[in-house]
């Protein structure tokens, strides 16, 4: 009988040993499961307002920059494994949102080329006061900067809108397009220049 009991208490002892390390092993998944939510959670709430941004930038429509900042986090909730790897999940967040709304801001373009009407195009009502005048002035003035910024060439117009973004460096401006820093501050000098040069000409 001994060597039987003793096979059944070794049976038992190796029994409880897996159980015991299927159970850490539970634990230790729910703890990286529950780091994950909170790294995400961290991300929505902190950055929300950066993704929103960089939509808008690249797409200049309110609805639009909400329907890319929606596109972006669905996108982050579905690849939210990779999070607790990623160094620096702002800058990580970024790109992200800086791709939806590139490939969103293609598309527009594309579905809007045909339908360009001159006729939908709203007048606004001039008044006779100043107030009013200088209202009317400084949101044309706003107008032609946005215009002449979107005319740029795209590799000196996303690093120059990117950077006018409070919470973007140059650092996270040169992760988010893939350049080194020097070629952000390069190519956004370079753009304010142009700009400089054109409003002055439209000034004269």
């Amino acid at each position: 009988m001994a060597p039987v009991f003793m096979n059944e208490a070794r049976r038992v002892v190796a029994g409880e040993a897996i159980l015991s390390a299927t159970t850490e092993q539970n634990q230790a998944e729910r703890s990286s499961i529950d780091r994950t939510d909170e790294l995400l959670e961290s991300l929505v709430s902190k950055h929300s307002h950066l993704v929103y941004r960089i939509a808008y930038a690249a797409l200049r429509s309110h609805h639009d920059a909400e329907d890319a900042t929606q596109e972006t986090f669905l996108r982050v909730l579905r690849y939210k494994s990779k999070l607790p790897a990623v160094e620096d999940p702002k800058t990580w967040l970024a790109r992200i949102a800086w791709r939806v709304a590139v490939d969103r801001s293609k598309r527009k373009a594309r579905s809007d080329s045909s339908l360009d009407d001159p006729e939908n195009s709203a007048t606004e009502p001039v008044s006779g006061e100043t107030q009013a005048d200088e209202g009317i002035c400084g949101r044309q003035m706003q107008t032609n900067l946005e215009i002449l910024i979107m005319a740029l060439p795209p590799k000196l117009r996303e690093p120059l809108v990117l950077t006018t973004l409070e919470e973007m460096s140059t650092t996270e401006v040169a992760a988010t397009l893939g350049l080194n820093e020097a070629a952000v501050r390069s190519r956004v000098f370079r753009a304010r220049q142009i700009l400089k040069e054109k409003m002055a000409r439209s000034l004269r």
